[in-house]
């Protein structure tokens, strides 16, 4: 009784698309697709960046002879 067949579903989907209509759901689709996009670009460049300053210390000489 808590679980919702696969008819409800179809009924509930064909209700949302009279109401919107599938230009609207469409663009909707784009839009949140490339909100993604935008989001999984954002956390690689924040990845590429966080990796770039660690590679230039490996080269750092440390002078530990000074009193």
């Amino acid at each position: 009784m808590g679980s919702f067949s696969i008819w409800h579903w179809l009924v509930v989907l064909v209700i949302i698309i009279l109401v919107f209509g599938t230009k609207k759901l469409g663009s909707i689709g784009k839009d949140l697709g490339s909100a993604v996009k935008g989001f999984k670009d954002g956390i690689k460049e924040g990845e590429d960046a966080e990796k770039k300053p660690a590679e230039k210390e490996v080269g750092r000489v440390i002078d530990n002879d000074k009193p």
